[in-house]
């Protein structure tokens, strides 16, 4: 899944308010990132591209992104797209681009069109990340992208350390092996590697998927700068919506990504998590009272970088998480979701 710090609330704005022009990108906005310990503004650009080649072969079953891309966008369309957003961002000191799909896949990014996102960040000596599935990650397209910009960082989807959740669960077609030859070819190049972990996948119950994105988070940080836990938020026409409008899947709860959170502090790496629409019932949620503070509490660790627990307040719906926990396991499938069937039982 990618990278969802500020994302996605951002790209389901855009989603509800896109442009036609395909020489306008999807969104522009800035935010803060830790970059060596110092918070910096950044800059974060969207392009509008002809999508994610993956989504042919039925995409992942959480990502429903490619609905920004559009058919027959050209080389001077992206260009276009880039100059309109670059003119809207000054006095940054780090970029990300993002498209709908791999910076690196020449049929959705030109060459082109990456040697003039590169050579305008190196121009103006600013670090720049990009995201790319595995497959288009090699020792040639990292030297040749390092030749011309060194401050490089790579954000790269593992979702999981376990061949069979990628394959079953979330329809990734890549193998833990794919990631790991693309990891040491971005480490090889001498570029940053950023590792997405993805907090509960569709299929596994609320502890299976803690359980899963801590054994992924110390998977990544093998070789991984930043580890980036992206809890699960239903995107319209996804498996994932289909499955949670028949109360079969619901999103993380918040107390499980503070568990993940707090566990992957002994990983000795930057942690970043932007819960996609958190707080909402399609987001990382739990009752509604203790949302907005657990919220702002992941956002401030994301951004000082504090490698201390988040301290969390008390709630009641803390008990309910625990036996949702102790329960789910005990369901045939792992897949229903309990706290929808007991509020519906209790009004």
């Amino acid at each position: 899944m990618k990278e969802r710090d500020s994302v996605g609330s951002e790209r389901s704005r855009a989603k509800r308010n896109r442009p036609a022009s395909v020489t306008s990108p999807v969104s522009v906005w800035k935010e803060k990132e830790n970059v060596g310990g110092n918070i910096v503004d950044t800059g974060v650009v969207i392009l509008r591209t002809s999508g994610c080649r993956h989504f042919s072969d039925g995409g992942c079953s959480m990502c429903g992104y490619n609905v920004e891309s559009r058919d027959g966008i050209s080389e001077a369309d992206l260009a276009a797209q880039f100059k309109n957003a670059s003119a809207r961002l000054d006095d940054i000191e780090f970029l990300k681009v993002y498209t709908s799909g791999s910076f690196l896949d020449d049929r959705e990014t030109p060459n082109g069109i990456r040697e003039l996102i590169l050579r305008w960040c190196a121009d103006r000596g600013l670090r720049l990340l990009v995201e790319s599935r595995a497959q288009f990650v090699t020792d040639d397209v990292m030297n040749a992208l390092t030749g011309i910009h060194g401050d490089l960082e790579i954000a790269i989807g593992l979702e999981s350390a376990n061949d069979r959740v990628l394959k079953y669960a979330i329809n990734k077609n890549m193998t833990v092996a794919d990631y790991d030859r693309a990891a040491t070819a971005v480490k090889k190049a001498g570029a940053s590697l950023r590792s997405y972990v993805l907090l509960k996948p569709p299929f596994l119950t609320e502890a299976e998927a803690v359980e899963d994105a801590l054994a992924t988070a110390k998977h990544a940080a093998l070789q991984s700068d930043t580890i980036s836990v992206n809890p699960v938020n239903v995107q319209k026409g996804t498996l994932v919506e289909l499955l949670w409008r028949n109360w079969a899947y619901r999103p993380p709860w918040l107390w499980s990504v503070m568990e993940v959170l707090n566990s992957c502090t002994a990983l000795d790496r930057k942690i970043v998590c932007e819960p996609t629409g958190g707080g909402k019932e399609r987001g990382a949620h739990n009752c509604g009272s203790c949302d907005a503070y657990l919220l702002d509490a992941i956002r401030e660790r994301s951004i000082s970088q504090n490698r201390k627990d988040i301290e969390t307040l008390e709630c009641e719906c803390k008990g309910m998480w625990e036996s949702v926990v102790e329960l789910e396991g005990l369901v045939a499938d792992g897949t229903v979701d309990l706290q929808r069937m007991f509020r519906s039982r209790t009004h």
